[in-house]
């Protein structure tokens, strides 16, 4: 009698996607939340695919900034939604890897028979960024509230000083060593001598490529107007090589070597929110959807960035040596590369580490570099740089574009298209994925 429990994986494809454009920090969606943005781009997908009324096997995404009473956000957003609020949801959250950790956990129970078809994806906004009171209030407050008598409380709150009323506004510096996200860039980048005309090449191809994809119509069906937004609002579809240049450097200014990171080759602070239709191939056909690429296979990776051993932005580059030994690949089987814009130099500095000599030896372990990639490969229809970086959403829009990319590389050559996917975050930690057209 067969044990259940060695039934054979099962594919899990992606059928779509859908995302609303993503807004530059306190302009459009001032005033609209997570749960807004999150239900806008759920609805969006469900009314794209039929799927009003209907029970998915679960929905899984997360957000980096929220509040304490968004502790179920995405439960409280497919209640919201015109999903069957008997699909079961939970919130994710793993910095700005959120949207592609949430796919990898939905795809690796679709594989494994656990449920049958699921949404993965992302929403984050600094426009209504959570404020917090000071540690010293919020003490006093809770001293206050545990006190028995009223003699107790007062003596709690004459704690509270002026200036502890002051708001404690939402960082994103690294607890553990005070600095900023730019600001560790900005040493990795002069570590690997990123050059400044590099960097500004970089932020140049995102903005043209992501107009060129719009105007041939791309994301007609991977976006959903919201608030009278229909484009990203960061992209630039004028920037020139020649205005990026004017722009002054504003993360490594205190480094001894000349600093080179600017407003134009690093991902604006945005507000947005997407989503994946994740799905096994029966589910997808009963419904006469067309799988556009399947999940192969995925690598996370943390390293030592505290103690200076490694750069913040650089676990994607041990992720992938070990992703690609585990499914016999190199890193030039690929037709696509979809490589996190964090800033322009994160792109530079993990192609440059991956053709480095020493650096795969000592570093990786490998037994050579793992070489150079074709750049025309290369975020083909731009990225973070231009689009914007929400920081959860990120990876819900690259899985998206992706797989509808794949899947069109495949029809108009008739054989196999495979992608690399790679999101660094915060706390040193990167998420690696290989996609394949279905």
């Amino acid at each position: 009698m067969p044990n259940p429990a060695h039934r054979p994986l099962t594919d899990a494809v992606i059928i779509g996607g859908n995302r609303i454009p993503f807004a530059r920090a306190g302009s459009r969606y001032l005033g609209a939340s997570n749960q807004d943005m999150f239900t806008a781009a759920l609805d969006g997908l469900v009314a794209r695919y039929g799927l009003q009324g209907e029970e998915l096997g679960e929905v899984v995404a997360g957000a980096v900034l929220k509040h304490s009473r968004d502790f179920n956000l995405v439960r409280e957003s497919v209640l919201g939604s015109a999903l069957s609020p008997t699909t079961p949801a939970f919130d994710l959250q793993q910095a700005c890897a959120t949207g592609i950790e949430a796919f990898i956990t939905v795809a690796n129970k679709i594989q494994l028979g656990q449920i049958d078809s699921a949404i993965a994806g992302g929403v984050d906004t600094v426009s209504d960024a959570p404020i917090a009171v000071s540690d010293t209030l919020r003490s006093a407050l809770l001293a206050a509230s545990y006190a028995k008598t009223l003699g107790q409380r007062a003596k709690a709150l004459t704690r509270i000083r002026p200036k502890d009323l002051a708001p404690a506004n939402p960082r994103t510096d690294e607890p553990r060593t005070g600095l900023s996200m730019g600001e560790h860039q900005a040493i990795t980048t002069a570590k690997w001598a990123i050059s400044r005309e590099d960097q500004d090449l970089i932020a140049y191809n995102s903005h043209h490529n992501l107009a060129n994809a719009y105007n041939t119509g791309f994301f007609d069906d991977l976006i959903t107007p919201f608030k009278g937004l229909h484009r990203d609002q960061n992209l630039r579809e004028d920037t020139s090589l020649e205005k990026l240049a004017t722009l002054k450097p504003v993360f490594g200014k205190t480094l001894s070597t000349p600093a080179t990171m600017t407003a134009g080759n690093s991902t604006a602070l945005t507000d947005g929110a997407s989503t994946v239709l994740v799905a096994n191939n029966e589910w997808a056909r009963e419904r006469n959807f067309t799988p556009l690429a399947r999940f192969v296979d995925a690598q996370t990776a943390a390293v030592d960035y505290v103690h200076g051993r490694e750069g913040l932005l650089m676990a994607p580059v041990h992720a992938v040596p070990r992703l690609l030994e585990r499914n016999g690949l190199s890193l030039q089987d690929f037709d696509f590369y979809e490589i996190h814009e964090a800033f322009a130099a994160t792109v530079l500095t993990t192609l440059a580490a991956w053709e480095d000599e020493n650096y795969c030896r000592n570093e990786l372990g490998l037994p050579h570099a793992l070489g150079a990639i074709d750049r025309s490969a290369l975020n083909v229809n731009g990225s973070s740089l231009a689009a914007g970086h929400p920081f959860a959403a990120t990876g819900g829009r690259i899985l998206a574009s992706t797989a509808k990319l794949l899947h069109a590389r495949a029809q108009e050559t008739g054989r196999p298209a495979r992608a690399l996917i790679s999101v660094c975050a915060a706390g040193g930690v990167g998420a690696v994925a290989i996609l394949e057209s279905a």
